[in-house]
């Protein structure tokens, strides 16, 4: 695998992808107004012989010492092989080298697989969002990951 900063080029294929993996996808123009922010790093996994072959993305923002994990998304058929691990380990690498501390994110209640990975990472329950989702409708789990812990 290797991680890059996402771009425009990337985004039919992203929105592509963003699309067959959740309910209510982010739009192209969210993925390309992201990528305006300051804010923001969007960054995409790619194949190690291919660089335009994209496995996965995350997108971040921060404010001071603090970032919320925004999306964070593997194809379905690169999932199992440690590809979504070694990309949140980077993501969370990148967040530390811009003076973040404190990382959050919000995952499905149901998501299992996902609460899992990101525990393995050190993540940990910190609240709940009760209706979070839509399509369906449940509650997210808020984590929470200390980087300088």
């Amino acid at each position: 695998m290797k991680l890059r900063n996402m771009t425009i080029d990337d985004l039919d294929i992203v929105s592509a992808i963003e699309k067959e993996c959740f309910s209510v996808p982010w739009s192209r123009d969210s993925f390309e107004g992201s990528l305006m922010q300051d804010n923001y790093v969007l960054v995409v996994a790619t194949d190690d012989n291919d660089e335009k072959d994209i496995l996965g993305y995350c997108c971040f923002y921060h404010v001071l010492d603090e970032a919320e994990i925004a999306n964070v998304c593997i194809r379905p058929d690169a999932r199992k092989h440690g590809l979504g691990y070694s990309m949140m380990r980077s993501v969370v690498d990148i967040a530390k080298k811009l003076g973040v501390s404190t990382m959050y994110l919000e995952v499905r209640e149901s998501n299992a697989a996902a609460q899992a990975l990101y525990k393995k990472l050190g993540f940990f329950e910190n609240g709940r969002r009760k209706g979070f989702y839509e399509l369906p409708h449940e509650d997210a789990l808020v984590m929470r990951y200390n980087i300088n812990a």
